[in-house]
């Protein structure tokens, strides 16, 4: 069943490519933006006030690059050297890098604001986007062809949910707010209908996939989560929270455990083995505010929850029920903004988050700036924050691919792609 066509022109694709020459001025030459206001350092206590202390970028102090990666991995190597401090030793230089991330590759292929973010598993310079018109585009920004553009039905054809189908890379999972989980390929062509409502009261607002059990699931507007098999039989489909569930994640280590988070202000994590009904789950973590994400970090020991106000959460596995440590952070929800999720670096123990500057947040001032920021996911302390002048709206979402080495961000209508200006030098 192919999707539905809208009847309005679809807008003509736009990609720009950065010049280094427009993007090779210092941090220091952005503080007339700032204000040149003071950088204040985060706390020491478990609860990070990251406070709305932008701004001048260079004032951040980043840890400088380990001198010794090569001493540290042979002392590894030899079994000298213990695995925490060489990842310590990484992530620094990781940080490091951060000051000379640029955006060199800008899009704005759509006509609604882009909705939902997915990298490809292994191809590390191809994403695909989704859009509120139900637009996905697959775009490989490694080469110059023209990028895949699937149109949807324009309103209410939302991409609420995208993900690879980790089986076969050249197709795709997608929910949206048509009322539907299907399956679909870059031709267009939807394969499968895993999940329908034939109603417009009801649609599915999140979505993941495990390849190693082979399961999908989704959850809708009203609070169910619903567990397939990739084969589209469905194992179980039940009411987990009182509210819409706005996002579902599988832990990347055990896949059977799942991490629910929803708008009645809780987020909930099940073991899938033994789900019987809404009151089965493992543990419930309330939140002062709606919550908009819960993703697993990728070694599976952490839980990183965003709400809808100004508080990003770490949680640990040896403890998910103990307090967590908080982050206050700006990034406020807005009717007509996509909804700002925090996410884990692949590699390292690294937060990054769109910022939302709010008049009312702890410590704000007038002249804060629409950043992304860099966090350390054990200590809570702001590590870095990027900011391209001519890109200086909201950003909503941020996910680095599987290397590690780029970032893919939305802001509204715009995909940015930053990458460290050395490294597009040389490509």
């Amino acid at each position: 069943m192919a999707p539905k066509k809208r009847p309005e022109t679809r807008k003509t694709l736009e990609v720009v490519v950065r010049p280094k020459s427009n993007r090779s001025r210092s941090p220091r030459e952005l503080e007339p933006e700032a204000k040149k206001l003071n950088v204040k350092g985060p706390g020491s206590s478990r609860r990070f006030d990251s406070g709305c202390l932008w701004v001048e970028l260079a004032g951040l102090r980043v840890p400088p690059p380990c001198r010794g990666i090569v001493r540290a991995l042979h002392h590894h190597k030899l079994g000298r050297g213990a695995w925490p401090s060489l990842q310590q030793c990484l992530q620094q230089s990781f940080l490091h890098s951060l000051a000379s991330y640029r955006i060199f590759h800008k899009a704005a292929p759509f006509d609604r604001r882009a909705t939902s973010l997915a990298w490809h598993p292994t191809h590390p310079s191809t994403l695909a986007v989704g859009s509120k018109g139900g637009d996905i585009i697959l775009w490989n920004f490694g080469i110059k062809d023209k990028p895949t553009f699937i149109e949807g039905i324009g309103a209410g054809g939302s991409i609420t949910g995208l993900k690879f189908n980790p089986l076969n890379t050249n197709q795709f999972f997608a929910s949206s707010v048509e009322g539907t989980t299907r399956l679909q390929d870059f031709q267009g062509n939807t394969l499968q209908v895993l999940t329908s409502y034939n109603t417009c009261n009801f649609w599915f607002c999140s979505l993941d996939v495990s390849a190693k059990s082979r399961v999908v699931v989704t959850g809708d507007n009203v609070g169910h989560v619903i567990l397939l098999n990739m084969d589209g039989k469905e194992l179980w489909n039940l009411r987990m929270h009182k509210k819409k569930v706005t996002h579902v994640a599988l832990n990347p280590c055990c896949d059977w455990l799942l991490a629910t988070a929803s708008v009645d202000q809780t987020v909930k994590i099940w073991d899938l083995r033994q789900v019987k009904g809404k009151s089965s789950f493992l543990y419930s973590l309330p939140h002062k505010h709606p919550v908009n994400a819960a993703h697993f970090s990728p070694d599976g020991a952490q839980l990183l929850t965003t709400d809808q106000k100004s508080e990003i959460r770490v949680y640990s596995a040896s403890q998910w029920d103990c307090p967590p440590s908080l982050i206050p952070h700006p990034h406020r929800h807005f009717q007509h903004l996509t909804p700002i999720k925090a996410a884990w670096h692949p590699r390292y123990n690294l937060i990054v988050v769109g910022r939302y500057p709010d008049p009312n947040f702890k410590s704000c001032n007038p002249y804060e700036l629409r950043t992304i920021d860099v966090f350390d996911g054990s200590s809570g302390k702001l590590m870095h924050q990027l900011y391209d002048p001519e890109s200086s709206g909201i950003i909503s979402l941020n996910e680095f691919n599987p290397m590690g080495d780029t970032l893919a961000s939305v802001m509204g209508y715009h995909i940015l792609i930053w990458s460290q200006e050395e490294a597009v030098m040389r490509k």
